[in-house]
């Protein structure tokens, strides 16, 4: 699996398993030239602690040294030979213009099963002698009263495997009482349905390993949003997701025990992450006659429920680094919206100011005027009820800061307090 293009879309190796790999080992050179910059940087940042301002030469050499070991530490790493043999790599060009090359992931149908995981309980893992493989032996049944029962064999070898139908039934007692067991015991519950999610999350067969029907359902972005891969929230998610990884065990056999082993408030935290990965807050369309994957009243209830969440967790897009420009809103809408965004922001003024400008120009000097305002629009807002009902009331809050006009301290008094509410 060797894919390449200019770009991936955020989540391209969700379903993927990564191989685990490991830096390759330094040679002595290399050590001995890792030692040496260290050194060095050691002695200047002694030297130079008391100074107000580092001299422009040992600031620039403070910054090849950084480089210089950061490359060391950014060192090609080692596999198995049997993963590489399944394994692929994504080749891409960065953010920056860099070549990026992402290695280590394998694809479910390259993927190998684990050891007898076709073998199921009751039935032998080998054909026997003589017999097709793949077709399951004979059985002869007795019908008594409608029921079927297997035939009496007074010579029947003790060891052999329960009837399936019996094991099912065993069972079905089983699973009933653990239920009820279960639902008497919260923190067990708790960590069952932990345990579940990162089995989806973060290990190669997911929940079904689980003896828990419970599907964590990691939703997919039909369509990649400029900046998307490298925004503030999707570094951080990625971020804590590897932390993670690290802190659990490398098989899920293992990962009962450890989740055990850990504290209310990281197991709490952990829940939270892997919960998190179920957000679905996108809005998707549906033709007149309401057929497409959600119907809309299905898409307005999710998108309700969306915000119910947002202000329970006190979301702000604003300090979660959006902002408005060119290639994300401002290029893409109609000038008269440019313009809306404007006046909500800035006020009529700022707006007159670009209103005749061509729409490429028109949003460019829109994205200078909207930096640092706060302004957002009308999807990403979170509209406060109780401060919604306060404004049908007439008690109209106080102007917020970046919508005074220093230059014209009335003009604000003029525009439309909706306009006003909807810009904070």
């Amino acid at each position: 699996m060797d894919l390449g293009g200019v770009d991936f879309p955020y989540g391209h190796t969700n379903g993927l398993r990564e191989l685990d790999g490991k830096p390759a080992d330094l040679t002595v050179d290399e050590q001995a030239a890792i030692d040496a910059l260290n050194a060095e940087q050691a002695k200047l940042e002694s030297e130079y602690q008391d100074a107000d301002e580092l001299p422009e030469k040992v600031d620039q050499r403070l910054g090849e040294i950084e480089a210089a070991l950061a490359a060391f530490e950014d060192r090609p790493e080692t596999y198995d030979p049997a993963g590489i043999a399944r394994a692929g790599v994504f080749v891409s060009i960065d953010s920056e213009g860099r070549l990026c090359a992402d290695r280590g992931y394998v694809r479910p149908e390259d993927d190998v099963p684990a050891a007898g995981l076709d073998v199921q309980r009751g039935t032998d893992a080998s054909p026997d002698e003589g017999q097709e493989v793949g077709a399951s032996a004979q059985r002869t049944a007795i019908s008594v009263a409608g029921a079927s029962t297997e035939p009496e064999e007074d010579d029947e070898d003790p060891a052999r495997p329960l009837p399936d139908r019996l094991i099912i039934e065993l069972t079905a007692h089983r699973t009933l009482a653990l239920r009820d067991a279960l639902a008497e015991n919260a923190a067990i519950a708790f960590q069952a349905v932990l345990h579940n999610f990162v089995l989806t999350a973060f290990y190669r067969f997911g929940s079904s390993g689980s003896c828990l029907e419970i599907g964590l359902r990691t939703p997919t972005f039909p369509a990649q949003a400029p900046g998307l891969r490298e925004s503030v929230s999707a570094k951080a998610v990625e971020a804590r997701h590897e932390s993670w990884k690290a802190r659990l065990p490398k098989s899920e056999n293992d990962l009962w025990d450890a989740l055990t082993g850990l504290d209310g408030a990281a197991q709490a935290s952990l829940f939270a992450h892997c919960a998190s990965f179920a957000v679905n807050a996108l809005y998707e369309t549906a033709n007149r006659y309401n057929q497409g994957r959600v119907p809309a009243h299905g898409v307005r209830t999710r998108l309700d429920q969306a915000d119910v969440v947002a202000r329970a967790v006190g979301l702000d897009m604003v300090q979660a680094g959006w902002r408005p420009t060119v290639d994300n809103y401002l290029g893409r809408v109609t000038k008269p919206r440019i313009l809306e965004a404007v006046r909500e922001a800035k006020g009529e003024s700022s707006a007159q100011l670009i209103d005749h400008l061509k729409k490429a120009d028109m949003a460019k000097e829109a994205e200078r005027l909207l930096d640092g305002s706060g302004w957002l629009p009308e999807p990403l807002r979170l509209v406060d009820s109780r401060a919604a009902s306060v404004e049908q009331e007439g008690e109209a809050g106080p102007l917020p800061e970046f919508l005074a006009d220093e230059e014209d301290p009335d003009n604000a008094s003029h525009d439309d307090p909706q306009q006003l509410d909807a810009a904070e």
